[in-house]
């Protein structure tokens, strides 16, 4: 097995804890979709991206390494910098998406159950859901009222906050779930109907309910006002180094904000590009990329539309030969071979910590369905460019055949002609409330989406 901390200069060891710091401190911020747009707009305009519907509006002409972003819905972000030829040769594309697996507040939340006051709650994408009980959990997110003003909410995360939690049954009257094994293969033993939150126990006038509404009137929301809110329920706490090595990150959301970060990092410190460089940054992702800010939309398709107009290219051919010869990293995470649980895994075509960028040529289930398979040509290319760059790199199947599988938005750009791939981190623990990368491949990662929007013809 290659490790590549071997091979590290001390030099190499410093820009990786350098880069693993502040991604750690991203992390730790932004724990929901509009936290991370927020965010990566503020890096982007330091950096001096402008925003795109300011030139639409004003008809600004975009020249060659002019750099734009635009948002949808504060859920879903692209970010441009033109390059030197014109954009029907095509554009270097890097895609990733924000959301991650989490506990959504349902619309009508607030109930009372013997004694206590409660806040019930439907999980998002795809979680185990004996994860997440038992565990300290934070509330993220804002309430947009009637009147048209929003009061975002951030409470589980300072010290001093309190927190909340699903709790979990004593092992003592657990006779139906004995054995932790039939726990980890029977998700009915606890019901994603069970996972909501206690939030108080304090009585008002005889009800713990009308104790918490008192404290939500104070920060200034009704009851009703849920209807119109967005509050995600996340593991509370920050990224951290796992391992006493500190080699490795232990955080909340790994997939697929390590990607998204490396991704916006790699177009902000890209130079002298030929052709137009991309970053799309989608929601979604882990309920198939529907709806107005998934990779489903086609908000990317008319922001490319727009860059092209302005910058007096647009003609319908010249707009579907873009997209059809355009390059894309589909960025996400994949599954780390882990020691503790072997049984699921190849270990001739894992991926594994410490390994590098890893590749999947395919991803989907069972025959390869719902994959996009990407064609060799374009794969010897990218080993080109890996190679060119000393890049540490792998490429990975996620676990045996038949054994399960997995999808990411690589189909959705196929679909365009497109020639794509899928290039992201290994992870142990995904999906999980806390999963583990390490600093290495992070650092890996982003250089090799640096070298790919760099180059210019490949």
């Amino acid at each position: 097995m290659k490790n590549a901390w071997d091979f590290c200069s001390d030099n190499q060891i410093k820009q990786i804890g350098l880069f693993s710091n502040e991604y750690k401190s991203f992390l730790s911020q932004c724990k929901t979709e509009r936290e991370c747009i927020k965010y990566f707009c503020a890096l982007l305009e330091e950096s001096g991206f402008v925003k795109l519907n300011s030139l639409i509006q004003s008809k600004t002409p975009l020249k060659a390494g002019d750099k734009v972003y635009t948002v949808n819905m504060n859920k879903a972000l692209v970010a441009f910098v033109v390059g030197q030829q014109d954009l029907q040769n095509g554009l270097n594309i890097l895609c990733a998406h924000i959301d991650s697996p989490r506990l959504d507040l349902k619309s009508n939340p607030v109930y009372e159950e013997d004694g206590f006051c409660m806040f019930d709650t439907h999980y998002y994408g795809g979680i185990k859901h004996y994860h997440w009980v038992a565990l300290p959990l934070a509330l993220h997110g804002l309430v947009c009222k009637k009147d048209g003003s929003k009061i975002d909410i951030c409470i589980g995360e300072k010290d001093g906050d309190p927190v909340f939690g699903v709790t979990d049954l004593l092992p003592h009257l657990t006779e139906k779930q004995k054995g932790f094994n039939k726990l980890l293969s029977k998700q009915e033993e606890i019901e994603g109907e069970v996972l909501n939150l206690i939030v108080g126990s304090r009585f008002k006038e005889g009800s713990a309910k009308s104790k918490i509404l008192d404290i939500l009137q104070e920060k200034g929301i009704q009851e009703k006002d849920f209807y119109s809110a967005e509050i995600e329920v996340v593991p509370a706490g920050k990224a951290r180094d796992f391992g006493l090595d500190e080699s490795m990150i232990i955080g909340y959301g790994h997939d697929d904000r390590s990607c998204a970060y490396c991704c916006i990092r790699a177009l902000i410190d890209s130079k002298n590009l030929q052709k137009t460089a991309a970053v799309v940054l989608v929601d979604k992702e882990e309920t198939g990329s529907p709806g107005a800010t998934g990779m489903k939309s086609k908000f990317f398709e008319n922001m490319v539309a727009e860059v092209m107009s302005l910058r007096g290219e647009y003609k319908e051919l010249c707009f579907k030969r873009a997209l059809n010869k355009s390059q894309v990293i589909s960025c996400d995470v994949t599954a780390a071979f882990d020691p503790n649980w072997k049984q699921p895994y190849n270990k001739n075509t894992e991926a594994f910590l410490n390994g590098g960028v890893a590749f999947s040529k395919y991803t989907g289930s069972k025959g390869k369905s719902d994959s996009n398979d990407a064609n060799p040509e374009f794969i010897a290319r990218l080993r080109n460019i890996l190679d060119e760059n000393k890049i540490v790199y792998q490429f990975t199947e996620m676990g045996r055949v038949d054994q399960g599988g997995g999808g990411t938005i690589a189909s959705i750009l196929a679909e365009y002609g497109m020639e794509v791939i899928d290039a992201g981190l290994p992870v142990l623990s995904m999906h999980a409330p806390w999963e583990v990368i390490s600093k290495l491949d992070l650092f890996e990662n982003y250089r090799f989406y640096k070298a790919f929007v760099e180059t210019a013809n490949f």
